[in-house]
């Protein structure tokens, strides 16, 4: 029993503090949690960079919108001015994690490049997690003629009130990022989907 006291007796002395989770408890300790934990918000975002081939997306305004979140999965429609064709899809795989594309057209069907994406190598304990592309993506990429992209790398990071979405592959370093500590209004659903 004397060897219980001092437990006890930090116990009954936690029991007394501040019951309010810390920040970073609240949102998560790793990224499937800190995103769930918005799950209904919506940011927006930029393109960070001046790569010419991004400039499309430079010129529009990005909206990302955590808007179905499961126990195993995580649906984040990404709005690109009017095109609303973009849905990222975070998947728990054991400890690490799963990133899809899910691409659409307006009227809700699939575009041939979609469900492209990778599974995290490892365990993901952390904020930031790296999808290298997965043999279903490579493959994909080589018969739509875009060999160049089975050399992708996607990423998805959270660090302080800023989510950053990036792909990289060799000659290659897109990142947009949004500002997290300043909800916005839900866009529409995405294509394919209904409110």
């Amino acid at each position: 029993m004397k060897a219980l006291a001092p437990l006890l007796a930090a116990a009954a002395l936690a029991a007394c503090g501040n019951s309010e989770p810390a920040p970073e408890a609240a949102a998560g300790t790793d990224l499937f949690s800190a995103l769930s934990a918005r799950c209904g918000q919506a940011y927006e975002g930029r393109v960070l960079g001046d790569d010419p081939r991004d400039a499309d997306w430079r010129s529009e305004t990005l909206v990302m919108h955590i808007r179905e979140c499961g126990d195993d999965e995580i649906r984040i429609p990404l709005h690109v001015g009017e095109n609303r064709s973009r849905t990222w899809v975070v998947t728990r795989q054991g400890e690490g994690l799963r990133l899809k594309h899910d691409h659409r057209h307006e009227d809700g069907s699939e575009d041939v490049l979609t469900q492209y994406g990778g599974d995290t190598e490892g365990a993901v304990t952390g904020l930031m997690a790296e999808f290298p592309a997965d043999e279903f993506s490579r493959d994909l990429f080589v018969r739509e003629d875009i060999p160049v992209s089975a050399d992708n790398v996607w990423l998805m990071q959270i660090e302080g009130e800023t989510f950053t979405y990036g792909l990289t592959r060799p000659d290659r370093n897109f990142r947009a990022v949004f500002d997290l500590s300043e909800p916005v209004d839900p866009p529409p659903a995405p294509w394919g989907f209904e409110d």
